[in-house]
């Protein structure tokens, strides 16, 4: 029987395995690849790509990207832990990523602080260095989506949409994430159970890529620096506000209902609002002498 179908799209995959191959006993998870992937080609467009488009030396990029791949892999950790953290929790427990764990808005702001302090250092003017940056995350963020689709995680609630996709109920990877909804509602096929959900996951990946080629596009014609940066700040809080709303494996800000990143995304939508606002502003008010 297929692992995961997409019945309105006519799509049908089978042997979909978590693990990709061993080594000395070890098993090599699919997740962690797409992961070690999504920091090549970050690193790649972001460090050395970006850079010679925008005539700079991707020498001080790559320098960078030393000190932030370790930073966010640590930041996207820690921030899923922080929130994450619960009494079935144990210290050792903090150092397994190899099943999932990592938390995109921990990347971001490790991002955030390491390139500011980088930039401090080499006396870097930040808003630039990051408009060239951002796009190597953006397209590694997206890859790495690959590795929740694989593990049969970050869906969303019952949806029998276009876009619907149907998972074995016995090969998700978080029984917590399954709702009533979608237990009342399964789908039989071949007398294995299937729950039918929105491919969240999807719909970010979607979302980034198109960002990706749409910001790498629109570079050259930046009116400011911070620009590039605040058009994904906008681009991407509201766009996750709205996913993370379908989706049923939230991380709750403590003692509430609230999710954390719902809340991370529209203070970021917003900051890249202001941004743009007060970018475009200083732009189109500076006097024409002025240069550019």
């Amino acid at each position: 029987m297929p692992d995961i179908v997409f019945p309105n799209l006519g799509l049908t995959l089978e042997n979909i395995n978590t693990v990709a191959f061993s080594v000395f006993g070890i098993e090599i998870y699919w997740y962690a690849i797409c992961v070690v992937l999504g920091i090549i080609a970050g690193v790649y467009f972001g460090a050395v790509f970006a850079p010679k488009r925008t005539g700079q030396d991707p020498n001080v990029y790559m320098d960078f990207a030393l000190f932030v791949v370790p930073a966010c892999i640590i930041g996207a950790r820690l921030f899923y832990v922080i929130f994450a953290w619960d009494a079935t929790w144990t210290f050792a427990r903090i150092f397994d990523i190899r099943q999932g764990g990592l938390a995109i808005y921990g990347v971001v702001i490790a991002a955030i602080i390491t390139a500011l302090i980088f930039c401090k250092v080499k006396k870097i003017n930040f808003f630039h260095f990051a408009d060239t940056g951002i796009v190597g995350l953006i397209i590694g963020h997206a890859i790495g989506r690959i590795g929740n689709f694989i593990n049969r995680e970050a869906f969303g609630g019952y949806y029998t949409g276009f876009f619907a996709m149907e998972i074995r109920l016995d090969q998700v990877h978080n029984l917590n994430t399954v709702t009533e909804e979608m237990r009342d509602n399964f789908v039989m096929r071949g007398g294995i159970e299937y729950i039918s959900v929105h491919p969240t996951f999807l719909y970010e990946a979607i979302t980034l890529v198109v960002l990706f080629i749409a910001l790498n596009l629109y570079r050259k014609h930046k009116k400011f620096n911070g620009e590039i940066l605040a058009y994904y700040f906008l681009v991407y809080g509201v766009v996750r506000f709205f996913i993370e709303g379908l989706r049923t494996d939230q991380l709750l800000l403590s003692g509430t209902n609230l999710s954390v990143s719902m809340i991370m995304s529209a203070v970021i939508a917003v900051l890249g609002l202001i941004m743009l606002a007060h970018g475009y502003a200083k732009h189109f008010t500076k006097p024409k002498s002025a240069k550019a």
